[in-house]
C-alpha cells in the first residue's frame, strides 16, 4: 500500500494565488501595450500637418518644378529629361500667374537638386498659399497615357479636379483621372496641395508634345487657369494672346530649339 499523499500545509492554497497573480501580470502588460500603441498614435496624428483650406483665400502659389539636378527623373528617347520639361512649365507657369496678379514662390527656378523636405518647407513656410507640382510620367507601356493630378488632403480635392478639367481642355487629349497619393510634398504640406502629371514622356505622341514650347505654354496656360479661377471664381482669366488656339501636331525640329532653358540657367 502506497504511502498517504502529503498535504503541505504551508504551501497549501497558493498554486490558485500564484496563477492568478501571473494571469494579472499578463493582463496588465496588455494593457500597457494598449495604452502605449493608442499614445504612440496620438503623437503621430499630433504630428501630421493640419490642412487649412485656403482654396478660395490662397495670396501665394507655390510653384515647384520636380525632380532637378542629378534627379533627372523620368528619361525616355520621346522626350527631353522630365527635370528640363518640369522646370520650363513651371516657369511658364508661374510668369502667367504674375500676369494674373498672384503672388507666388518658385521652389527651383533653374537645374539645382532640391531635396523633398527642403520644398516642404518652402511650402509650409508660406502663410496663405496653395502648392502646385509639376512633373511628367513614365510607364514601361508605351502606349499608356494622359494627365493625371494626385492630392492627399480633402481640402485639396476640388483644386485637384479643377486642374485635371482645364487640362482635359487640350485637343487630344487624355483623362488619368484624379487620384490620392501618399507622396512626401503632398502628405506633409499644411495647405492645399496638387502634383500634376502632364502627360507620359514614354509616350510617342505626349513625349513629342512634350519638346515643343507652344504645348508646354499650353499645358502652364490651363493649370494657371484653374488656379485663377480656383480663388476668382470662372471667367476671370485670360489667356494670354500669343498662345496658339491649337497644338501642333508635330515636334518642331531639332534645329529651330525646344526653347528649353540651357541646364542651370535662368
Amino acid at each position: 500500500m502506497g504511502s498517504p499523499l502529503k498535504v503541505d500545509a504551508k504551501n497549501f492554497g497558493r498554486t490558485p494565488i500564484f496563477c492568478y497573480y501571473i494571469r494579472m501580470q499578463r493582463l496588465v502588460g496588455r494593457i500597457i501595450t494598449i495604452g502605449f500603441a493608442v499614445s504612440f498614435a496620438a503623437c503621430s496624428t499630433v504630428r501630421t500637418p493640419s490642412v487649412k483650406n485656403t482654396t478660395k483665400t490662397f495670396n501665394t502659389v507655390v510653384v515647384d518644378a520636380g525632380h532637378g539636378g542629378k534627379d533627372s527623373g523620368a528619361y525616355r528617347r520621346y522626350g527631353p529629361p522630365e527635370k528640363m520639361v518640369a522646370l520650363d512649365v513651371a516657369q511658364r507657369l508661374n510668369r502667367q500667374l504674375h500676369e494674373s496678379q498672384l503672388k507666388t514662390v518658385m521652389t527651383r527656378d533653374s537645374d539645382v537638386f532640391i531635396p523633398l523636405n527642403d520644398r516642404v518647407a518652402i511650402e509650409n513656410a508660406q502663410k496663405s498659399a496653395i502648392f502646385v507640382s509639376i512633373h511628367f510620367n513614365d510607364s514601361r507601356r508605351r502606349k499608356t497615357r494622359g494627365f493625371e493630378t494626385y492630392y492627399h488632403s480633402g481640402a485639396s480635392v476640388d483644386l485637384a479636379s479643377l486642374i485635371q478639367q482645364k487640362l482635359m481642355t487640350i485637343p487630344n487629349s487624355a483623362n488619368g483621372g484624379i487620384h490620392t497619393a501618399n507622396f512626401r510634398v503632398l502628405r506633409l504640406a499644411n495647405c492645399p496641395a496638387v502634383l500634376v502629371e502632364c502627360g507620359y514622356l514614354s509616350n510617342r505622341s505626349e513625349g513629342n508634345q512634350a519638346r515643343d514650347w507652344e504645348y508646354r505654354e499650353l499645358l502652364a496656360d490651363r493649370i494657371a487657369e484653374a488656379i485663377v479661377e480656383a480663388r476668382y471664381g470662372s471667367g476671370v482669366y485670360r489667356t494670354p494672346p500669343q498662345l496658339a488656339a491649337r497644338l501642333r501636331p508635330q515636334a518642331e525640329p531639332a534645329s529651330n530649339g525646344t526653347g528649353l532653358a540651357p541646364t542651370g540657367s535662368r
